[in-house]
């Protein structure tokens, strides 16, 4: 199957993308929690800003169609929005009283599901490109970043925990 060339499919898959993500979290984030998911999502975008700088400036990936295209390389949509709106979701879920082999799983299908939705949009769309980039620099970049979230989601909040609990 070949990518989908139409600038108008692929911009409607922007905004499909940004309608289900805006959808899920205003069913997903208890209104006592906001304050909470504000703070996650500030900080992911921090991270992934930087990251997402880095990467697009050293030619590793690249954003063909994108909003914005004036004001900078990376994508805001997947930069600045749905990493850190699925961050929000992943730490304001995570399962705390489980056992670490669960929160294992959770981190990595969390991961390994977000990277399975950027290689479909790699291999079928015109929103990335892969220049000297593989899909498990994605696995292996979300799966930190989603850690480093819950470090300082717990540290923020002054949640006790085990150093070596995720």
């Amino acid at each position: 199957m070949k990518k989908i060339q139409s600038n108008s499919i692929n911009y409607t898959l922007l905004v499909i993308v940004w309608l289900i993500t805006i959808i899920s979290l205003l069913k997903l984030v208890p209104s006592d929690k906001v304050r909470q998911a504000n703070i996650i999502f500030l900080f992911k975008q921090l991270v992934t800003w930087l990251l997402g700088l880095i990467v697009v400036e050293l030619n590793l990936i690249r954003y063909p169609k994108r909003f914005f295209k004036k004001g900078n390389a990376s994508s805001f949509t997947f930069e600045y929005f749905i990493f850190p709106s699925i961050c929000v979701i992943f730490n304001l879920y995570y399962p705390t009283t489980k056992s670490l082999s669960i929160k294992f799983i959770y981190h990595v299908l969390y991961s390994a599901s977000m990277t399975v939705i950027e290689l479909v949009f790699e291999k079928f769309t015109l929103l990335i490109e892969y220049k000297h980039w593989n899909w498990y620099y994605t696995f292996i970049s979300l799966t930190c970043t989603f850690y480093l979230s819950r470090v300082y989601y717990q540290w923020f909040y002054n949640e006790k925990r085990n150093p070596f609990s995720m």
